[in-house]
């Protein structure tokens, strides 16, 4: 009865020899457990996302030695795996004692899905993938097939350079009518073992249902685990101002690599509340982390006052600017070059999409983590961590109660309820459609004509009518955010730190381009019916 193995293994990407010794020893363990065949993933041998290395003649020689060396492991066992061909186009392989099947009897190149008929012994397919980890993505789904299915994905972190992909695997059996009968722990390395012919004889199984937030929050905690490791960094620095997004942040960098090695950083103008500042504090102390208070009104003032001294008018918008960029680039680079670490961006993608951020200020750092996360997002992961990964008020109820502000300016006071231009519970789900669903205001105000607009973005019935009294305000809104998405916030992004995805439409993936804002006609036309003009 042929035992089959399917690995579920962690990909280095551009890193051949490290994963070759991976899969030999795989092959090893799969041959000790009595397996007939063993399985990896697409991408095995050299990963898939790794820039221009696959155009380098000598990496993909050193791929095909590698691939050459784990043909010659398969002695009595057949092994499948990823890697490139001669030409350097990733392809998938299988070889059986100690060499390569002819090509006239098994394609080497396979897109999806193999048949093969192992001496009329068995008859199954195989999926292989390396696909980056969504958190609406339906997992575990096969169509009926008619035969088993094994389907063996990749785990680990591997990055376009801007945007860090996390892996979970996914791997599983699925019987003839396409029913899951086994699978692997998501985000795990493991090797299984599924006995072929007891297949369709296996009971059929339902993996844990996950809420959104625990999806989320286990692949931000894998990603930045597997991205720090990969770059050599132990030691975070994070800059705490007493709203969610830098709350959650911390929150998550402490459970990736410890309290002691987490430094919280506060730093006040004389906009910031002894509220937030209190709040800031609390968090500290809950988390267990080294707290610091370092004041930058001193700082700021001196700044304006040089450039007013060379006869430079500063703007209140400057200055707002000044504190944002004096925060980032002088103190919390400071404090990180001084710990021996990096500090953070805490930018949420709401802020991201309309460019709702200083540059070289809060939109500097090391790496976005929750940069993929529209806001509501935020909220929902700090109410998750502390009630299922801490256990208790981690992140006070204060931040998560807090109306969400920058504390710039006197209009952004948190005592007066004042806070960020964004109305989170509207503009989230506006912005998605914009960023997610690649829409744009001529159907955004096709929708609001017809009343129909809250259905259609999936936000909470009444927020219009609340937020916008007439057809002028909503579609001033409308305008001002279009033109901060496709303006300026694209230079923005362009420049900002690299991006940790949880969906397929992060930023960084997106094809942009920095070719100014556009209205299409059939919009403008729609505009001038509702309230006139241009």
């Amino acid at each position: 009865m042929p035992k089959i193995a399917y690995a579920q293994m962690k990909v280095l990407a551009g890193h051949p020899d490290v994963n070759t010794r991976k899969i030999l020893n795989l092959i090893y363990e799969a041959r000790a457990g009595g397996a007939k065949v063993v399985i990896f993933p697409s991408g095995a041998v050299p990963g898939k996302m790794i820039g221009d290395t696959e155009s380098q003649r000598s990496f993909i020689c050193e791929c095909l030695d590698c691939g050459d060396e784990i043909a010659a492991a398969s002695k009595d066992i057949v092994v499948f795996f990823g890697n490139f061909d001669a030409n350097g186009i990733s392809s998938y392989f299988c070889a059986r004692n100690g060499e390569f099947f002819d090509e006239n009897k098994l394609p080497w190149a396979v897109k999806c899905y193999i048949d093969y008929d192992f001496e009329s012994e068995a008859d199954f397919l195989i999926e292989h993938f390396s696909i980056p980890f969504s958190f609406d993505s339906k997992p575990y789904y096969c169509a009926p097939t008619n035969r088993p299915l094994i389907s063996v994905g990749a785990v680990g972190v591997q990055n376009t350079g801007k945007t860090i992909y996390t892996f979970n695997g996914e791997s599983a059996v699925f019987n003839s009518r396409g029913e899951l009968v086994q699978y692997a722990e998501p985000f795990a390395e493991c090797l299984n073992f599924v006995e072929l012919f007891e297949i369709d004889k296996m009971p059929v199984i339902n993996p844990p249902v996950e809420t959104e937030a625990e999806k989320i929050y286990r692949a931000l905690h894998y990603g930045v685990k597997e991205f720090l490791e990969q770059i050599g960094v132990g030691k975070v620095v994070v800059g705490v101002s007493g709203g969610i997004d830098s709350a959650v942040a911390a929150a998550l960098y402490v459970q990736v690599v410890g309290a002691k090695n987490v430094y919280l950083v506060n730093m006040p103008s004389r906009f910031n509340s002894a509220t937030t500042k209190g709040l800031s504090e609390q968090l500290a102390k809950n988390l267990g982390c080294k707290y610091f208070v370092v004041p930058i009104q001193e700082s700021v003032d001196w700044t304006v006052k040089q450039l007013e001294g060379v006869g430079l008018s500063v703007s209140d918008f400057v200055k707002e600017n000044i504190q944002a960029r004096d925060r980032s680039a002088r103190i919390l680079a400071a404090v990180a070059a001084s710990v021996g670490g990096v500090f953070t961006c805490n930018a949420n993608k709401a802020e991201s999409t309309v460019g709702y951020a200083t540059l070289y200020g809060d939109e500097a750092g090391f790496l976005s983590a929750l940069a993929d996360l529209w806001k509501y997002q935020v909220y929902d992961l700090a109410r998750y961590m502390n009630e299922k990964i801490y256990g208790f008020e981690a992140i006070p109820q204060g931040i998560i109660d807090i109306v969400p502000s920058a504390e710039l300016s006197t209009a952004q006071n948190v005592d007066e309820g004042k806070g960020d231009p964004l109305r989170y519970d509207y503009h989230d789900y506006l912005l998605r459609a914009f960023a997610e669903r690649n829409l744009t205001p001529e159907e955004i105000l096709l929708w609001y004509a017809a009343g129909v607009l809250e259905d259609r973005i999936d936000c909470k019935a009444g927020l219009v009518e609340k937020y916008f009294l007439t057809a002028q305000t909503f579609i001033a809104d409308l305008e001002r955010w279009w033109k901060a998405f496709t303006g300026m916030g694209v230079a923005k992004r362009i420049q900002s730190p690299p991006i940790l995805a949880v969906t397929d439409k992060p930023y960084g993936a997106r094809h942009e381009s920095q070719n100014g804002t556009h209205f299409t006609r059939a919009y403008r036309e729609l505009k001038a019916e509702l309230i006139g003009g241009k």
